[in-house]
């Protein structure tokens, strides 16, 4: 049997997080097939990535590091999995479901002429064959879907696997490969990055609090902020509350905006469009802040308060400060 592969993504080589869940994940496939894992590690200066992917859990790594994998573009990056997948056949290839994860998986799946099962949530083996579990239907359904072929790339959802914890004990094989492209090949160059600062990152976080078109305005999630850095939280946004120039883009959560799975949501004056809940619907616990209590959102949250968001957050807020 051929081995599991997982991406580990890095940026400024150092690992997301949501790969050690990939890692996670990966290692659990291979130990139910009894075969290795190999993590695939792109980037400049990562040879400290390679070294962690094996303390948790890879038997060996593939290691490019090379300056034109200094930035995460898919074309190089999509261009080197796929050679190297071509010549080794691994059975399954996982990453994370982020905006780089999907963009290379996809342009790997093309090259390979292979299947690919995006934002899964489960996956689990059925007599030796991979089965994952996905939203459909902007998460009103789970689908469970099974891979055929020598080879099938998944994109894992963040948060949805347990993180792997590292075990410096381990030990593995590093293998140095070279890029697949020159950096005079690479058609998308990158000329500046600028990084948001003070914010939690809302794929990552544990806690997120949103505001919605309830808000009324730029200033009226003053308060929904307020609450958020109490918690230590992340904060999101409903693509009314964007599209009106209220909170930048970066903050949408929802089909259109970013796919969360925080051990706590709070939605404050979203009313629960369809859109914004397949963003957020695997929230472990939903907590649901509107004066309608007809808000479609009730239906799915935990616990619902009906009342007015600029009583009822203000009033969470002191009360959270107290106990926290």
């Amino acid at each position: 049997m051929s081995d599991i592969w997982v991406w580990v993504e890095q940026f400024n080589a150092q690992a997301l997080p949501v790969s050690w869940e990939v890692v996670g994940a990966g290692r659990t496939l291979a130990d139910g097939l009894g075969v290795e894992l190999a993590a695939l590690v792109f980037g400049q200066d990562v040879q400290g990535v390679a070294q962690e992917a094996i303390y948790c859990g890879a038997d060996k790594v593939f290691v490019c590091d090379d300056s034109t994998l200094a930035d995460v573009r898919a074309q190089p990056y999509a261009g080197l999995l796929s050679k190297l997948a071509a010549k080794h056949k691994p059975q399954a290839i996982l990453a994370g479901a982020t905006s780089a994860g999907r963009d290379v998986l996809a342009l790997a799946a093309v090259d390979l002429e292979a299947g690919l099962i995006p934002d899964c949530t489960g996956l689990a083996l059925e007599d030796g064959q991979l089965k994952a579990t996905r939203p459909v239907y902007a998460g009103k359904l789970m689908s469970n879907v099974y891979a055929e072929g020598d080879t099938v790339l998944l994109t894992l959802r963040s948060r949805a696997f347990p993180a792997v914890e590292a075990d410096t004990g381990r030990s593995g094989e590093v293998l140095a490969v070279e890029p697949a492209m020159a950096a005079g090949e690479i058609a998308v160059q990158v000329l500046g990055l600028e990084a948001a600062e003070g914010e939690v990152s809302l794929t990552d976080a544990g806690t997120i609090v949103s505001g919605g078109r309830g808000v009324g305005g730029p200033e009226g999630f003053e308060p929904v902020r307020q609450l958020a850095v109490t918690l230590g939280a992340a904060m999101g946004a409903s693509r009314a509350a964007v599209d009106a120039g209220w909170i930048p883009y970066a903050n949408q959560v929802g089909q259109t905006g970013k796919t969360v799975s925080p051990d706590l949501y709070i939605a404050a004056g979203i009313s629960g469009a369809i859109q914004h809940l397949a963003g957020m619907r695997t929230s472990k616990v939903i907590v649901a802040i509107n004066k309608d209590p007809e808000a479609p959102i009730f239906k799915l949250a935990q616990y619902g308060i009906v009342g007015d968001l600029f009583k009822v957050v203000p009033a969470l807020t002191a009360e959270f400060k107290k106990r926290l």
